[in-house]
């Protein structure tokens, strides 16, 4: 269920992105853009519920055999993904995380659940807790390149087209 919920968040958190560059394209979201990325945001939700349930059920399973100091840095790697995952959402839904940020943390965060679920099929779980930090701000880094990177071509591209159109009577 874990897994299921980690893919539907990464394919979600895609089109949140995707959905949301289209929308911005052209300066505006429309009320039919912004329905359709509510759509999306909600899937979004369910799938982070799935996670933290699935993910709390299993550490209560894990504690029951040894404790929590016994986790390894692969099981510490996702409750800090989800933690930031979390707070970024309540940041983002207060307004209180800039756009600059929040949405490139929101993806480089579901990247690495969806990375570090790869990493457990494959049993590439053999890390330190450090390492696992490094990847996660290597995904963030270029997370938030991207994003604002493809933010800014949109707003040159906008800013062109503004320039080379003719008046308006």
């Amino acid at each position: 269920m874990q897994s299921f919920a980690i893919s539907l968040g990464v394919g979600a958190s895609t089109l949140a992105i995707l959905n949301f560059f289209a929308a911005i394209a052209d300066g505006t979201i429309d009320p039919t853009e912004r329905r359709m990325m509510g759509i999306v945001y909600v899937v979004l939700r369910v799938a982070m519920v799935l996670i933290l349930v699935t993910t709390l059920f299993l550490i209560v399973a894990e504690q029951a055999s040894n404790n929590i100091g016994a986790l390894s840095a692969f099981a510490f790697g996702p409750l800090t993904a989800l933690a930031i995952l979390f707070s970024n959402a309540i940041l983002m839904s207060l307004h209180w995380m800039p756009s600059t940020f929040g949405p490139a943390l929101q993806a480089g965060s579901w990247y690495t659940l969806g990375t570090l679920a790869a990493l457990k099929s494959l049993q590439l779980t053999n890390f330190t807790y450090f390492e696992f930090l490094l990847g996660y701000l290597a995904w963030i880094v270029l997370a938030v390149g991207v994003v604002n990177g493809a933010m800014a071509w949109m707003k040159a591209q906008r800013d062109e087209h503004s320039e080379t159109a003719p008046p308006s009577h």
